[in-house]
């Protein structure tokens, strides 16, 4: 059941005035985001989407986004007073959804009968905090310190991430970047990468280059520059980083003989790859197998964006209806290994102009996700089709259920997976017929399930997901890291 389907909003009188006060609701709420963010380790959402560093505009658009998840959008006048009322307590380090906690307050129905006297707001909220209450614990005893091997695509995207959750420092800090030495203007150019993005925009934040120490410093954490020609050959400890964790974003080494000599450098203790591994090596996508690795697994991989995509919907529906085969397509869009006009290459077809062609190539995500999903080894197929976009891309899970359905069961089975379930961080859901790629710029979800174009025939259904093959894909990655960090956030709600 949706939380809204019976409440009806009552038209304002004044639709200005009533943006003025939402308005003034939702700048209110920045100071108080950034307190519980910085102070406590706390970081707050409304319905998935994060609320630190937000604009006043964003904050708005955020309420107003949840109406593609339930029958209506949320009101900043649910929402400031539990926030207000979370920033009246000392917490300890959580994840917070906002959004969810005001949605079951004033709209649930509650198991009292009608005669009781409902709680107010703020012991609601204290109850539903009450394990955070006075906790001291850190995320981390200390810092986690991260190591960017490679400043490409998923490197700068990384980047941006890692300073945009330093919080109060006491989670992993980026502490260096490693690269081949590209020129006399190289420090300058590699910031700029990262202050300008074509497609992400630009950086949140302020970025300026210290040539004499070697850094650029961006939202004052300093990140040195550390030129090399190969992972094995570097002393990490000479620039006052220990037991560091490699994210390598090269590609060039998928084994771990390869991957290996990461660990051969003095200050490093554990290495993952933002690639599909090869041979024996732990493929992990986060909220589906982030589970099956321990302390003793010193090199991982975090699998492919595609991969991270689908996983999580095929494992959703093969839970609920079974999945007896299928076929997964990729409308991909084009990635840095195509050339940008026709010239040889050593793949089939894709020497062909990346942006003038549609190309058709193969995909090794449908493997590993056998991998990941053992009990659908060999139960699907797999190709993919490259675009003329830049980023976002879509696939298309044509699966042959154990049990017949309807579109109606399978997208609302989906929308509550997206919200009250451990996939929550993976799964997005939309209802609208009007989004198109571009409008998944950004996300931070593994993927976005497309209600809108669900087709169902019996126990035959074709499912669309839409997934940002940069982004999305880097904050996954970001959650193994995690993982393998130790790093621990409790979830409000929890379900």
């Amino acid at each position: 059941m949706k939380l809204y389907e019976e409440q009806e909003r009552q038209r304002p009188s004044d639709y200005f005035a009533d943006w003025k006060e939402r308005e003034a609701l939702a700048e209110g709420m920045i100071p108080l985001v950034g307190k519980l963010y910085r102070k406590n380790n706390v970081k707050t959402y409304i319905y998935g989407h994060p609320l630190v560093n937000r604009s006043v505009i964003e904050i708005m658009q955020d309420h107003r986004a949840v109406r593609q998840i339930e029958a209506s959008e949320l009101s900043e006048f649910e929402t400031f007073p539990v926030l207000r009322a979370l920033a009246a307590h000392d917490l300890g380090h959580a994840h917070i959804d906002i959004g969810r906690i005001a949605a079951q307050y004033f709209f649930e129905d509650d198991d009292k009968d009608s005669t009781s006297k409902k709680a107010s707001l703020e012991d609601y909220v204290a109850q539903q905090v009450s394990g955070l209450i006075g906790l001291k614990q850190k995320p981390l005893s200390a810092p986690q310190d991260v190591v960017l091997y490679g400043f490409g695509r998923i490197g700068r995207l990384m980047a941006r991430l890692l300073i945009e959750k330093t919080g109060g420092g006491d989670n992993l800090r980026l502490r260096a970047i490693v690269v081949r030495k590209g020129g006399d203007q190289d420090l300058i150019k590699r910031a700029s990468l990262l202050q300008r993005d074509s497609v992400h925009g630009d950086f949140n934040g302020t970025v300026r280059v210290d040539e004499g120490r070697g850094a650029f410093i961006a939202n004052g954490n300093e990140i040195k520059v550390i030129y090399a020609d190969a992972p094995d050959n570097i002393d990490y400890t000479a620039y006052g980083i220990n037991n560091a964790l490699i994210v390598d974003n090269t590609g060039i080494w998928r084994d771990f003989d390869g991957l290996g000599l990461h660990l051969k450098s003095k200050g490093t203790a554990k290495v993952i790859l933002t690639a599909p591994g090869k041979g024996e090596m732990k493929n992990i996508v986060s909220g589906i197998n982030d589970d099956c690795f321990d302390d003793k697994d010193t090199i991982i991989s975090a699998a492919s964006c595609t991969t991270n995509a689908i996983v999580p919907p095929l494992k959703a529906i093969d839970d609920e209806f079974g999945v007896e085969s299928g076929h997964v397509e990729t409308v991909h869009s084009y990635t840095n290994d195509q050339n940008l006009i026709d010239n040889f290459h050593k793949g089939n077809r894709r020497g062909r102009s990346a942006p003038l062609n549609m190309v058709l190539t193969e995909t090794g995500a449908v493997k590993a996700v056998g991998k990941v999903l053992p009990n659908l080894l060999g139960k699907l197929t797999g190709n993919a089709i490259r675009v003329p976009t830049p980023n976002v891309s879509m696939a298309i899970l044509n699966l042959r259920l154990k049990r017949s359905t309807n579109v109606e069961e399978i997208n609302e089975y989906i929308r509550k997976v997206s919200v009250h379930s451990p996939l929550r961080k993976q799964i997005d859901f939309t209802n609208s017929a009007e989004v198109v790629s571009s409008d998944f710029v950004g996300s931070r979800r593994a993927c976005v399930f497309d209600a809108q174009a669900t087709i169902v025939n019996e126990n035959n259904a074709v499912l669309y997901i839409w997934y940002d093959n940069e982004f999305g894909y880097t904050c996954q990655v970001h959650r193994v890291m995690e993982k393998m960090a130790g790093v621990s956030y409790n979830l409000y709600p929890p379900s």
